[in-house]
């Protein structure tokens, strides 16, 4: 599977992800759905059987898992779902990295220690990593999804906005169906993100491993099937054994803020001669090690050295707060402490209309934030750094409440 689709489903995904840590976007936009008539979605579906049939997929397995399919609207209105908040680090990190999913991780590993690290001998990823994965994709098999997997991906695939996207997804499940992993009337995410690791159809199709050796991939009954398929996953998309994700660090005063920034690599020694140190103020590893400096709160919030690793998380998810909270959870599983950086007492999150009032004003200033869709990308973020380097702020590239006061008192 190409990155570019990985990527792509994982935005699209965020909305169960979040619902599994308790969030619920009350307060949010949701375009006005129109549902086609029974019958245009039954033509649409008979002409996409016709396309499954000859790419070999049986006739018994379409007319199984394609008989009771219909149109979902409550599908399309969670995919034009659009949250009225962003969330901020400190936010999104006391939703992920609560005492009892630590308590509760550590006993896992403990329990499933064997199985752990047989997966680490063949694949190379620590157990520790598996089942920070496990507990932030669907709390440790808690959620796994209540949408009927084939309506779902039918419906999104019926609709013009990703069709492309979702008839291949649509595509890989039914072939996965046909080889015999899941029954068709499996349940997923409203978006068919599938089992404990909640893996779309085609990420399932090309990574999932039948590691318990029954003949099929069950990512929902089969642990052994679990973290043998997270670890193959990670594996491929270029896992490290021998690193790790990254760490907390301490910044010196005066430092050069233009230097973070996951497209910013110095070797380990480098960031030494600069001034950083580990959070608790100890030399970083004599390793050679190249790492990017990330600030997601900006330069008032904590600060991360992160490793190769770290941007192979990325690949299963590219939130950098979410592969952030994979790796400091791994860390907690071990034994290790909390972030040394504390929540400031006015963290506030900006509103998604006041990210699209900052792209627009950094484009009416020449920067180009890449569209006006109220998400801080890594367009929005090269733009905002560029305009604070030009205006004599700490070019962190943080969108916050302070830099849109600044940007309005400077128009024109």
């Amino acid at each position: 599977m190409q990155r570019r689709s990985i990527w792509l489903a994982a935005s699209l995904l965020c909305a169960l992800w979040l619902g599994s840590l308790g969030i619920r976007p009350a307060s949010a936009s949701v375009e006005p759905v129109t549902p086609p008539s029974a019958a245009e979605f039954q033509a649409w579906l008979d002409s996409f059987k016709t396309t499954a049939a000859a790419r070999g997929i049986s006739a018994a397995t379409l007319d199984r898992a394609l008989a009771g399919a219909s149109y979902i609207t409550r599908v399309i209105e969670l995919d034009r779902r659009q949250p009225e908040f962003t969330m901020t680090f400190w936010q999104y990190y006391e939703k992920t990295i609560s005492d009892k999913r630590i308590a509760r991780g550590r006993e896992l590993l403990k329990t499933h220690a064997a199985l752990l690290n047989k997966v680490e001998a063949q694949y190379g990823v620590p157990p520790r990593f598996l089942v920070a994965f496990w507990g932030l994709e669907s709390n440790f098999g808690d959620y796994t999804g209540t949408f009927p997997l084939i309506g779902s991906l039918a419906t999104l695939a019926f609709d013009p906005r990703r069709s492309k996207f979702f008839s291949e997804q649509l595509m890989a499940a039914l072939e996965i169906i046909d080889r015999g992993d899941i029954p068709a009337d499996v349940k997923a995410s409203w978006a068919g993100a599938m089992g404990n690791t909640q893996f779309i159809p085609s990420t399932y199709r090309a990574y999932a491993i039948d590691f318990d050796g029954d003949g099929r991939r069950d990512l929902w009954r089969s642990l052994p099937d679990v973290f043998a398929s997270s670890a193959h996953f990670l594996s491929k998309s270029g896992w490290r054994p021998d690193e790790t994700w990254g760490r907390e660090v301490r910044l010196p005063k005066g430092f050069d803020f233009a230097l973070s920034g996951l497209d910013k690599n110095l070797k380990l020694k480098e960031w030494q001669a600069r001034g950083v140190r580990r959070a608790d103020g100890r030399d970083l590893p004599a390793v050679d090690i190249d790492a990017a400096l990330i600030l997601p709160a900006g330069a008032d919030g904590p600060a991360f050295l992160v490793y190769g690793n770290y941007k192979t998380i990325l690949v299963w998810n590219r939130s950098i707060l979410y592969a952030l909270a994979v790796g400091h959870l791994a860390d907690r599983l071990v034994g290790k402490g909390p972030l040394v950086a504390k929540k400031p007492s006015n963290d506030k999150a900006l509103s998604r209309s006041d990210m699209r009032e900052i792209q627009r004003l950094l484009a009416e200033k020449g920067f180009d934030a890449g569209g006006q869709d109220g998400i801080a990308g890594a367009k929005t973020r090269r733009a905002i750094k560029g305009y604070q380097a030009r205006e004599g702020l700490a070019p962190d590239g943080y969108p916050d409440s302070r830099l849109l006061d600044h940007l309005r008192g400077n128009g024109g």
